[in-house]
């Protein structure tokens, strides 16, 4: 049987696994990726973009290809409900900060904006960029089974297309290969939760919806209905391409049957929830998937590690899927990365999973609550399942009738689409990941305590286990983010005024560990960057002479008020990269 060594394979090409080989290709790691499939996804499914995700591109240098693709977040900003299109709307909703009370809250927290990136436009640019970077990739090819030793993980994989099986013996594994993940099974990584919690259909819809669209932009327009109410209504239009390309969504029961999925039963729906049967339209591809909700408990083993859905699998609510997915792989590269280069221990792997496994628990409950939360909308509306037509009309009316029960019934609905700013507007859950782990040394002070509620507003911070926090500096003509200072596979020390002595300490440490630290001073015009707008002052937390040791995922790893314990910077980056005392 041929055999194929490699340091790292990497079962899943969707945007878990394309954008781990991104990472560890940049970095000079040897990868393998291999997917089942012939081509990157060949329909939408996932695309709602958040800044952090935009941060890891920016980290990759791949931000502007991606924004090209790209529907900007100024045409994300409504969410519709209507009885369709052409029909009533019921409510509107600003959502992903483009509200004019939250839009500041944005701006402030990250260079990166917000986007609308289907998954089978997003996919093709990190394939590129892989290939570009070194990563090799075998499509039409299944992972069958895998097992490990102390030394390497043994993957048998077989060509869909010619049935040739081989064998690829790597150094550490990553299982990217989504909800059914061979990875998780064959090495027995326990999950709990439940699969199959609710059924659903994607419709890909070319159709011309800009007279209906243009003048209130978003990204999903639900559309409800009398007599057909099912979970989320009659139909939830989502866009792909502003305003003639669209996923249809709706959802069903199974236990009422399986629904016609014929052409002319789909294009039905549709044109019922478009209102208009004059609008032109085209089916071009239909799938079925269902919601679950399920967290593993950890994830590495051995030298196994799994990322993405095959981690952890729950509704789009709130758009995390894919970004939660590609932020594991920016905590797990670099760590992967230096343990291959003999820069780190393997024990820092360890922290992959102390720090991620709690993010993937709080996204997973965060979005099944959102679902949740959806019902209220409905109930307010008063359609009911086997309504007649005309009882659902005369309930619409109602709602908006001049009399006590219609005034009480708005209210109701006013309160449940504010609700769904715990969906659309969830900023701090978008941002506020906060790390603990060895690779995080506390410097004795508290997390600072939530001024707004931390769900729906970041509340930045430099507290180690915070990402950085984003400023605008400036370095000659150039403007620069604080971001744009760290990352990029290497540790970054950024310090003051006051912090020359910061780099020397770091140099010597730099060289005991065969590592380089960069450093960056930030603050005057003869410092590194210049902090013009004094925003990095308030944000810092530090004193002139104090310092931040941020990571390479942009999380800050130990912080110094001052120059006071300047020789422990040894032993605290030893410690992080779990190295012997000493070594």
């Amino acid at each position: 049987m041929r055999k194929i060594e490699v340091p790292v394979f990497i079962a899943g090409a969707g945007p878990t696994g394309l954008t781990s080989t991104c990472l560890l290709a940049t970095q000079g790691i040897e990868t393998l990726t291999i997917t089942r499939y012939p081509g990157t996804a060949n329909s939408p499914r996932a695309h709602i973009t958040n800044q952090r995700t935009m941060e890891v591109f920016r980290d990759l240098g791949i931000e502007p290809r991606v924004m090209q693709a790209a529907t900007p977040s100024e045409l994300m900003s409504n969410n519709v409900w209507a009885t369709s299109f052409a029909g009533t709307e019921i409510a509107r909703l600003q959502t992903w900060g483009t509200l004019p009370e939250r839009k500041a809250d944005y701006e402030l927290a990250s260079p990166s904006g917000m986007c609308n990136i289907p998954q089978h436009l997003m996919e093709p640019i990190l394939l590129d960029v892989a290939r570009e970077r070194g990563g090799k990739f075998l499509f039409n090819t299944e992972l069958i089974s895998m097992k490990q030793d102390a030394e390497h993980v043994y993957s048998l994989c077989r060509d869909r297309i010619t049935g040739e099986e081989f064998e690829v013996v790597s150094q550490y594994a990553i299982g990217a290969d989504g909800d059914n993940s061979v990875v998780v099974k064959e090495i027995g990584f326990p999950t709990e939760g439940q699969m199959g919690l609710g059924a659903a259909v994607n419709v890909w819809v070319e159709a011309d919806l800009a007279k209906y669209a243009a003048h209130r932009p978003g990204v999903l327009y639900w559309m409800t209905q009398p007599g057909n109410n099912y979970w989320v209504g009659s139909g939830t239009w989502i866009s792909v391409r502003p305003w003639n390309e669209w996923v249809l969504l709706f959802m069903y029961d199974p236990s009422q049957g399986e629904p016609d999925l014929s052409e002319a039963a789909l294009t039905e729906r549709a044109r019922a929830t478009i209102g208009d049967p004059e609008i032109p339209l085209r089916i071009k591809a239909v799938s079925k998937w269902t919601i679950n909700q399920v967290v593993a408990k950890n994830m590495n083993k051995g030298r196994v590690l799994i990322a993405g859905n095959a981690a952890h699998r729950h509704p789009p609510a709130n758009g995390l899927g894919t970004n939660t997915c590609v932020q594991d792989t920016f905590n797990l590269a670099w760590k992967l990365a230096l343990v291959l280069k003999g820069q780190a221990g393997p024990a820092l792997l360890d922290t992959y999973t102390h720090e991620r496994q709690p993010v993937a628990e709080q996204v997973v409950n965060r979005a099944m609550k959102s679902v949740r939360n959806m019902l209220p909308i409905s109930e307010a509306l008063g359609f009911a399942p086997g309504q007649d037509e005309a009882a659902g009309w005369a309930n619409v009316h109602e709602l908006f009738s001049d009399t006590p029960h219609g005034r009480e019934r708005r209210q109701i609905l006013r309160d449940a689409v504010e609700l769904q700013n715990y969906q659309f507007n969830c900023h701090g859950v978008e941002l506020g990941q906060m790390y603990t782990s060895a690779a995080i040394v506390q410097d004795g002070t508290l997390r600072p305590t939530p001024t707004r509620d931390p769900e729906l507003y970041h509340q930045p911070t430099t507290h180690p286990g915070a990402s950085l926090p984003h400023a605008w500096l400036q370095r000659g003509q150039e403007r620069l983010s604080t971001l744009d200072l760290v990352g990029r596979g290497r540790f970054t020390l950024l310090t003051g005024v006051g912090g020359a002595a910061w780099r020397e300490a770091a140099a010597q440490v730099s060289a005991e560990l065969g590592m380089p630290i960069d450093v960056v001073s930030i603050g005057g015009p003869d410092c590194d960057a210049h902090d013009v707008y004094g925003r990095w002052h308030k944000r810092s937390e530090i004193s002139d002479a104090g310092c931040l040791l941020v990571r390479p995922d942009r999380h800050v790893a130990w912080r110094q008020v001052d120059a006071s314990q300047m020789d422990r910077l040894g032993d605290v980056l030893r410690g992080i990269l779990a190295l012997p005392a000493g070594a």
